[in-house]
């Protein structure tokens, strides 16, 4: 089912127009993205979770790193191969930079509790982006703060826009467009959810900006939005799912970012094709139309990104956590789960065809691909140890299995360094490396 969205906003003004170019795409976007590396949660803006190296077929464990706390969104890395990551830590540093070949800190900052939620991002400069309880922050490669932009909520994580600007929506479902050199808004702000007015009167609770964040991990209706967009760098058009108050279940949601002289934010559709709702981050085919996305009840969808009409849907056979791999070509390798196992789908447009699948291990965590046809996922190994498994991805054969030393539980991404090194920080708080 379809349906317009409606919003709190009547107009979205231009409070200040600062960009790259007056288009919407263009080569100036390579320099925005730290391209060579895995610069934000799924790698690119289409959320792909793919790298354009040619990933190694004979892998070795190369250090490990405990963050002192939970971890729950990917390692990013720069094209210098420079590495940051967040956890949620009782005291000290939450925001982390390491080195790739040694696995030394370079530096670390204690922000607010709520950038656990998000994953960092950066451009080509090395300089990230990242969220916390009421605010986005950017630091330099060298982690001295270069702005911070106060916002309703905690964003989670970011996108580079195709004038080179960052969108970020909030857990509170508030959508923000920054400049990426000043932190000023491009956009006024877009309120999914409208806030507090003055029709409440004066003794309307404030909403905490870390409200519902836990539950984001789960889909919980008290997180509006759990996940990042997926954004076409074209047409500006971005997805995401929103769990809007009183809704049965989380929807599918389209809307778009015009850039130029006149940037705005505007509605386009939403659907509520996805039984049981989805709390992961949907993914983006490479030309941009179609839209990727599993639901809580084991399907996985192809949508179309034009309509929201579905146009295909295969029962994988568990509860995917968190967001699939999609390859250029349309292979679709899901995540894993408590049950989950390994599996790839390719779409054939009408209908997704099962390529290969692997009943025998136990996935649990998210898969990778990597040019030269490698992929990489973490499973089991023995009783409750982990390991990371490269795999061929077009037949699903093993090519080498690396034990994690002493990882136990989860994993929350698999990232891909700009010289093939893999990345994968567990749930329970150590950062593995691999290369």
């Amino acid at each position: 089912m379809r349906r317009v969205l409606r919003s709190s906003v009547l107009a979205l003004a231009t409070i200040s127009t600062v960009v790259l170019s007056g288009c919407s795409s263009g080569p100036q976007v390579d320099d925005i993205f730290s391209a060579g590396g895995w610069p934000g949660m799924h790698a690119d803006a289409r959320n792909s979770d793919t790298s354009p190296v040619t990933g190694s077929r004979d892998l070795s464990f190369a250090w490990s790193r405990p963050l002192g706390g939970p971890v729950a969104n990917y390692a990013s890395v720069a094209a210098s191969g420079q590495i940051f990551v967040t956890a949620r830590t009782e005291k000290g540093c939450n925001l982390f930079s390491y080195q790739m070949d040694s696995g030394r800190k370079r530096w670390c900052r204690q922000l607010a509790p709520g950038v656990v939620a998000s994953t960092p991002v950066v451009d080509g400069a090395a300089n990230v982006y990242v969220g916390e309880n009421g605010a986005i922050n950017s630091f330099n490669e060298y982690g001295q703060l270069r702005w911070r932009t106060p916002v309703v909520g905690t964003p989670l994580s970011a996108q580079f826009t195709g004038d080179g600007n960052l969108l970020f929506i909030t857990q509170l479902g508030q959508i923000n467009v920054v400049n990426t050199q000043n932190g000023q808004k491009v956009v006024a702000p877009y309120d999914l959810v409208p806030p507090p007015s003055f029709a409440d009167g004066a003794n309307a609770d404030i909403i905490p900006d870390d409200q519902g964040l836990r539950g984001c991990f789960f889909g919980a209706p008290d997180c509006p939005v759990a996940n990042m967009p997926a954004i076409d760098l074209d047409s500006g058009k971005f997805y995401f799912t929103l769990f809007a108050p009183g809704a049965p279940q989380a929807e599918l949601v389209a809307m778009k970012y015009s850039g130029g002289d006149n940037p705005a934010i505007t509605q386009e559709w939403s659907s509520d094709t996805l039984p049981g709702g989805s709390a992961s981050s949907p993914d983006l085919s490479a030309d941009g139309s179609v839209v990727y996305a599993n639901d809580n009840w084991g399907t996985m969808w192809a949508i179309d990104s034009a309509t929201g009409d579905p146009k295909w849907s295969y029962d994988i056979g568990y509860a995917a956590a968190g967001s699939p791999s999609t390859s250029a070509d349309g292979l679709i390798i899901p995540a894993g789960g408590p049950d989950g196992h390994l599996l790839a789908l390719q779409d054939k447009g009408d209908h997704a065809e099962l390529v290969w699948e692997r009943k025998d291990l136990l996935q649990l965590g998210v898969p990778a691909q990597t040019a030269g046809s490698t992929g990489y996922a973490v499973v089991r190994e023995g009783a409750d140890g982990l390991a990371m498994l490269t795999f061929d991805t077009g037949t699903g054969e093993t090519l080498d299995q690396d034990t994690l030393p002493g990882a136990k539980g989860f994993t929350v991404g698999t990232s891909v360094g700009p010289k093939g090194e893999v990345l994968t920080p567990t749930l329970l708080g150590e950062l593995f490396v691999l290369r």
